[in-house]
């Protein structure tokens, strides 16, 4: 019997096994499986990861949305294994799974290894902080829903500390000594949070948190008033915001935030983070009650030290475009954590959540035609285009490619909807459309009783 593993529970590690169990494992004993497939991952539970924004900002209770890897596994005919990957035997084919902890109960289950015949490395990524000062000990990342329910914590306690003490007198996003020669710069917030990345994450966040801060307010959480007491700045190396994306839409993104009052400091480089200020290589010091580090990404450390598999500077296994990595045929990676070749691109594939999607069902396809002796196709990466929230208040992103035939810049209701069917979708994949349809009337009777915002 064939023997899957697939390391990491991730968008596309999660749909694959689920495909892999619907096809050639079994739900029930009296029928034998065609394939042994097993999921590991060191979490017991799956959250779609570009939720965590609005885990973060109080905007969705993430309890409601996470999905159990055991319940998931028996549903659909697969295996789940709970551990960290710590080791991989390339010659014996098999893989190490580090031993299970709790702090309180102390080792739950012990080191194990696990035999495959073709393994796939899904593990994602994690917050790349480039050896800035300060930055990864001063500041919040959005990797897991710990952090990103660390930072909503914080955040109310801030605001409700910020009642009873006044803050240093430093303008928003400038030096004091600037303040004075800067026309229309209000006077500087009882709060301020600030957000260094302005790709997709930092600009759904601080949308989001506009929103959280009219929710808290109106709730009594606070008495600050939420536009002007409680500052927003987003920070961004690049000469714009949303850099991966074209220049229309970070214009129009760019607009709409500005209009919720979100400071923009563009060109601006952060050379240090510390408890309560950012500075920047041009000299500028922002104070920052909160600070989250979404600049960029990299690929865990433990790729680097996997029997030899080869790497690129950001730790991504490099792949063939069979998404094979270089050196074994029976390795494979996909998602954020794969360097994989785009023809017509000098960049690799982007590492976005419809690159994940796409890879798994190329992999299942790929996987029924090497059991039955064939050869494996070549990958594909297809564009769509991109989407970004800004929460309640709009949307905005371009719709490319085989969609619609060309290249469109929407925004309003249509993206909201748009963007909102992406999550959709990837419930349809791992329950099928009927349940899909189910967990959406449930997400909103839940969101009719209940606030907007969680408040504690």
């Amino acid at each position: 019997m064939h023997r899957f593993i697939i390391v990491g529970g991730g968008a596309g590690g999660l749909e694959l096994a689920t495909r892999l169990g619907d096809r050639f494992g079994s739900t029930d004993e009296k029928t034998p499986p065609k394939a042994q497939v097993t999921l590991v991952d060191r979490n017991p539970t799956h959250i779609w990861k570009p939720l965590l924004h609005e885990v973060a900002a109080g905007s969705m209770d993430p309890f409601t949305q996470e999905l159990e890897y055991a319940a998931q596994a028996l549903w659909h005919g697969f295996e789940f294994q709970q551990g960290e990957l710590v080791g991989l035997n390339r010659a014996a084919r098999r893989i190490t799974i580090g031993a299970l902890r709790d702090e309180e109960a102390g080792e739950l289950l012990p080191e194990r290894e696990l035999e495959y015949d073709t393994l796939v490395l899904a593990i994602g990524s994690t917050t790349h902080f480039f050896g800035v000062e300060g930055a990864q000990e001063n500041s919040i990342a959005l990797d897991t829903v710990g952090q990103a329910e660390l930072f909503r914590k914080r955040l109310i306690q801030a605001c409700m500390r910020a009642e009873h003490f006044t803050p240093e007198p430093v303008a928003a996003g400038v030096d004091e000594a600037e303040a004075e020669d800067e026309p229309g710069v209000d006077p500087v917030p009882r709060i301020q949070v600030a957000i260094v990345g302005a790709g997709a994450t930092g600009v759904e966040l601080s949308a989001e948190l506009r929103n959280t801060a009219q929710v808290l307010s109106a709730y009594g959480l606070h008495k600050l008033d939420p536009k002007h007491d409680i500052g927003i700045v987003l920070i961004e190396a690049g000469p714009r915001i949303l850099p991966a994306l074209q220049e229309r839409v970070s214009s129009a993104t760019g607009e709409l935030l500005t209009k919720l009052g979100v400071k923009l400091m563009t060109g601006e480089t952060v050379a240090q983070v510390s408890r309560d200020s950012i500075r920047t290589a041009s000299g500028k010091t922002i104070r920052a009650d909160l600070t989250v580090w979404a600049a960029g990404i990299k690929a865990p450390a433990v790729l680097s030290n996997l029997d030899g598999l080869p790497t690129n500077r950001l730790g991504q296994l490099t792949v063939r475009r069979t998404l094979q990595t270089e050196i074994d045929d029976s390795v494979f990676a996909l998602g954020d954590c794969a360097a994989c070749p785009w023809p017509g691109n000098e960049r690799n594939v982007p590492p976005r959540a419809q690159a994940a999607h796409q890879q798994a069902s190329f992999l299942f396809k790929s996987f029924e035609r090497m059991l039955q002796g064939k050869t494996l196709p070549e990958y594909t990466y297809r564009d769509f285009g991109s989407l970004v929230s800004l929460g309640h208040y709009s949307a905005v992103g371009n719709l490319m490619g085989g969609l619609i035939g060309g290249n469109m810049l929407i925004e309003g209701l249509f993206a909201r909807f748009m963007y909102m069917s992406l999550y959709r979708l990837h419930v349809a994949a791992l329950h099928g459309y009927a349940r899909m349809v189910l967990d959406t009337v449930a997400h909103w009777l839940r969101r009719s009783t209940a606030p907007r915002v969680k408040l504690h």
